[in-house]
């Protein structure tokens, strides 16, 4: 009796949005695996053509490049937007008087859309810091960092991180403030420096906010796309093409759906792996401490 009533709640309250779930996101997936054994053409299957279109997807040298790309740009991303977020996390859970609107002011960049915040850049990149470079002989900046192969990587490194730093920086705050304030005046009276209350106290009582933040930045780098397509649109001559937007180019702009789609799970299984070690070496982490 009790099953059937648990059951009941469950269902009155898990139904719709397992069915939301399901058709949103489950069928689609499945049917999109589906279709890679296809030569599916977006509309319809005439044969089951096997692991051709994975063969396919393999052999190609550019899907090859674009991913060590994405991985190149998934570690470095990685990287400064955490260091950033945290460095921000800690000026504003200061006794700062402006903390407030410090706070505000870093999130607000996070609420701009990819397409907009591309826009906004290239005009800054384009524009802004050439004029500037080109009145006060800047030589670094004369030539537009979009429009160099070396540099253009920067340039999306660069947004990437204004973007995303403040949403993590919310991770951070809330991992900082959590820190019990008896264990940090205790630090005080026993004479630790902020340097040290930092590293052997609240780096290693906010574990659980590093492995959120490392777990979303991490999906985030390799779900990259609106920002990549309005800033640089994957130039100059490709070299700044993240894998989602190869995948969109090869299947949409080639017409290569059935290789499109094999791509798609396999950037799927590369981005599940990766996460499911971040998080696996993270949790390890916590334990740990």
């Amino acid at each position: 009796m009790r099953k059937a009533r648990s059951l009941k709640k469950f269902m009155k309250f898990a139904a719709l949005p397992l069915a939301i779930f399901t058709v949103v996101l489950v069928v689609p997936f499945v049917n999109g695996f589906y279709y890679t054994f296809t030569d599916w053409d977006g509309f319809k299957v005439d044969k089951f053509v096997g692991f051709s279109n994975y063969a396919e997807s393999f052999a190609d040298p550019k899907f090859w490049t674009t991913l060590r790309f994405t991985g190149l740009f998934v570690i470095v991303s990685l990287i400064l937007v955490n260091v950033v977020a945290f460095g921000l996390a800690l000026i504003v859970t200061s006794n700062l008087r402006s903390r407030n609107f410090l706070r505000t002011l870093f999130f607000v960049p996070n609420l701009v859309g990819g397409v907009v915040l591309g826009v906004i850049w290239q005009f800054i990149f384009n524009s802004a810091i050439v004029a500037l470079a080109n009145k006060y002989d800047w030589e670094l900046f004369k030539q537009s960092w979009l429009q160099d192969t070396n540099k253009a990587f920067w340039a999306l490194i660069i947004v990437t991180v204004w973007q995303s730093s403040g949403y993590m920086m919310i991770v951070y705050i809330t991992g900082l403030v959590s820190i019990e304030t008896d264990v940090l005046e205790a630090s005080q009276i026993d004479g630790a420096s902020p340097l040290r209350t930092l590293f052997a106290i609240k780096i290693p009582l906010m574990a659980q906010a590093f492995t959120i933040a490392l777990f979303l930045t991490l999906r985030g780098g390799f779900m990259a796309y609106d920002v990549n397509v309005a800033l640089t649109e994957g130039g100059p001559f490709r070299t700044t093409e993240l894998i989602s937007l190869h995948i969109f180019q090869d299947a949409f702009g080639e017409g290569n759906f059935g290789t499109g789609q094999s791509k798609a799970v396999i950037m799927f299984i590369v981005v599940a792996l990766a996460a499911l070690v971040q998080v696996t070496i993270s949790k390890r982490y916590e334990v740990q401490r």
